[in-house]
């Protein structure tokens, strides 16, 4: 068969995606045909149509997909770090609601730690809208990774924790408008 009848973009090369909610991790092979379905925040939400399921693909492997890679920062001064992972985190987003996980007042601690190569690991605790939420493992990737592709990053930690309970008071002035909440 050839790619022209395939449907979709042709995978240029071997890619590592993550099944959307579980969190696994699979290899999606070059010359696999996928559907882009979504893209947000710098990352691809695609369907493999010979295996069910979403799958999302970083925006640093976007040129499998023939998209234009996701760069990564330049090193930053001690006091941009914080903020430089507060903007990756910016491009995460949760799926079933339009707006950013910071903005969403999920994000609740980024703690650096310098280490002796002279890059940081980064831990971010962070929660969820709901206890049941079954997409936890696959934000909590598409934040790790982001994170690392931030260039003075070693390593990253994302943790879910469930204290204090998220509410909707929580979110961002910004996230509000976004979502209409702002009275008039």
């Amino acid at each position: 068969m050839s790619d022209i009848n395939k449907p979709g973009i042709v995978l240029k090369r071997d890619v590592e995606a993550v099944q959307i909610p579980s969190g696994t991790k699979i290899t999606m092979h070059a010359g696999n045909s996928v559907v882009i379905t979504q893209s947000l925040g710098g990352s691809y939400t695609v369907v493999l149509p010979q295996q069910a399921g979403l799958f999302r693909i970083s925006g640093l492997d976007a040129d499998a997909l023939g998209k234009k890679r996701v760069s990564s920062s330049d090193s930053l001064s001690e006091e941009e770090n914080e903020d430089a992972v507060l903007d990756q985190l910016k491009t995460c987003f949760d799926p079933e609601i339009p707006i950013n996980i910071v903005d969403l007042g999920l994000v609740y601690e980024i703690r650096l730690s310098c280490e002796e190569d002279g890059k940081s690991k980064v831990h971010v605790s962070m929660t969820l809208t709901a206890p049941g939420c079954g997409m936890g493992p696959t934000i909590a990737e598409d934040a790790k990774q982001k994170i690392l592709a931030l260039s003075w990053v070693s390593d990253a930690a994302v943790n879910i924790v469930w204290d204090p309970i998220w509410s909707p008071s929580m979110i961002s002035e910004a996230g509000r408008e976004k979502l209409g909440m702002n009275e008039e």
